[in-house]
C-alpha cells in the first residue's frame, strides 16, 4: 500500500459498541427514557496527518476504533463482516489523512 509508509503513531482498536453520552436532564422527555440511537460502525480520534506540525506534543497515538456489534447488524454473513470492516477501516483512514465526510463520500 502506497499510504503505509505516511501512517505514524496510529492505533487500531475494536470496541463492542459505542459509549453513550449522558444526556443532561430536562431537555425533554422522562428520565430513564431512551431514544434509538444510530449506529456508529468506526471512528477516528486524534488530529490528521495534515494537520500535524512537529512541535505537536502528542500525549498518545492516533486512534481507529471500529464497532464490532454495530457493524455486525448491517451485515447478514461473515463475508459481509469482512467487507464492511475494510470499507469502515478505509474511511477512518481518509479522515486520519485529513478528509471530511464530503470528500469521503466522493470516493
Amino acid at each position: 500500500m502506497e499510504f503505509r509508509e505516511r501512517i505514524h503513531n496510529l492505533a487500531v482498536l475494536v470496541e463492542d459498541r459505542p459509549r453513550m453520552r449522558k444526556k443532561p436532564r430536562g431537555l425533554g422527555g422522562r428520565i430513564g427514557r431512551r431514544r434509538p440511537r444510530s449506529l456508529v460502525l468506526g471512528v477516528f480520534q486524534g488530529v490528521p496527518a495534515t494537520q500535524k506540525s512537529v512541535f505537536d506534543f502528542c500525549p498518545g497515538p492516533n486512534r481507529f476504533i471500529l464497532y464490532q456489534k454495530d457493524i455486525e447488524a448491517v451485515c447478514s454473513n461473515d463475508a459481509e463482516v469482512r467487507h464492511e470492516v475494510r470499507q469502515t477501516f478505509l474511511h477512518e483512514l481518509g479522515h486520519y489523512f485529513g478528509m471530511d465526510e464530503a470528500q469521503l463520500e466522493d470516493v
